[in-house]
């Protein structure tokens, strides 16, 4: 299946094929006529699926990048290293970087690619379903900094995506979990006919059948929001939904307990409660999502008082103008954007 993110000069193609990992070389060919490549994978995901990508890539000098797995990776003090990499394989602007892993490789080596000599082609081949609805497709690429995540950014699109639904074959439950959360946003903000599909289900193994639907259903959804906001300054935000508290979460936690998707659910769950006690999201829709959260074995609350996140809230990026634009329901499957300066989340709750 291929779908493709319209955006004038910068259009890319997005594969979804389970079995396309081991072709990766043949639609690279198709695309890449330079002679190197930097490929940028983990430790996890490396020993898994690094020689099969290497392997379809027999016809190009390549060079390989292997960081710790882990959101601590994805930090402005990796990013030397990563250069060094670069500059030592002699990666020049006709030159192409692979990011190989899930989300925090997505977002590193698509940030060094962004920045390293001005600009070197990407191509983005997710392996975690996290990566694969959501954080491949977009352009968004960014490193955390201690105050806060994906603090130091970029929008910088890929030359194509490939996504292999068979790499999520070896992740661990705790991996699905974290992208489901994701998946159950899509139909939040977007489709109700898809979330209805997710809670119509018992789990993920029931789900699992239907999979590369689902996975092109969402990212369909993103190339469509994309195409109509490619800065997030508008209708992209909706994406976002749940995300205000999420990576206040993480932080929080300094990424060493909820999983980012895992961080979504409490946040799509909280936030929703939220803005039904305030009438600005109808009854019943927080408890929508929770149905959803449990049957994926997410998480719907952390233990902690919103006043222990409000200073990290006041530094998210969907800060505009003085306001705080948070997402909310409409109802299940429409969302919009609610500016508020900050009294939204002035509450004397647990979350």
């Amino acid at each position: 299946m291929q779908l493709t993110v319209n955006l004038g000069e910068n259009t890319y193609p997005v594969y979804i094929e389970k079995g396309i990992l081991k072709n990766a070389g043949s639609y690279i060919r198709n695309l890449f006529k330079g002679r190197k490549i930097m490929v940028i994978s983990d430790d996890n995901v490396f020993p898994l699926y690094g020689q099969c990508l290497l392997d379809s890539l027999k016809d190009y000098d390549c060079h390989t990048l292997v960081l710790p797995h882990g959101e601590p990776t994805k930090s402005f003090k990796t990013l030397p290293a990563v250069y060094t990499s670069l500059l030592d394989a002699g990666i020049s602007r006709s030159d192409l970087v692979i990011a190989l892993g899930g989300g925090v490789i997505g977002d590193l080596a698509g940030f060094a690619a962004a920045s390293y000599l001005r600009g070197v082609k990407l191509v983005q081949i997710p392996t975690s379903l996290l990566a694969q609805v959501d954080s491949s497709v977009g352009g968004k690429v960014a490193v955390d900094l201690p105050q806060g995540k994906n603090l130091v950014g970029a929008f910088y699109h890929p030359k194509m995506v490939l996504i292999d639904p068979d790499v999520l074959d070896t992740l661990p439950p705790h991996f699905i979990s974290d992208g489901m959360g994701e998946v159950i946003k899509y139909g939040c903000i977007k489709d109700r006919a898809l979330f209805d599909r997710l809670c119509s289900r018992s789990s993920f193994e029931d789900l699992k059948p239907e999979l590369t639907e689902i996975i092109a259903r969402c990212v369909d959804i993103k190339r469509i929001v994309v195409e109509a906001d490619q800065f997030d300054t508008g209708e992209r935000m909706l994406l976002n939904f749940g995300h205000t508290l999420a990576h206040t979460i993480e932080q929080h936690y300094h990424y060493k307990r909820e999983s980012h998707g895992e961080a979504v659910g409490i946040g799509m769950y909280q936030i929703t409660r939220l803005a039904e006690e305030k009438g600005l999201s109808p009854a019943g829709c927080a408890d929508r999502i929770r149905k959803a959260l449990d049957i994926y074995g997410l998480p719907h609350e952390c233990g902690l008082h919103l006043s222990d996140l409000t200073g990290a809230v006041a530094l998210d990026k969907k800060n505009l103008n003085g306001h705080l634009n948070v997402v909310l329901l409409k109802e299940i499957g429409e969302s919009y954007v609610y500016p508020t300066d900050g009294s939204f989340f002035a509450e004397e709750k647990d979350v």
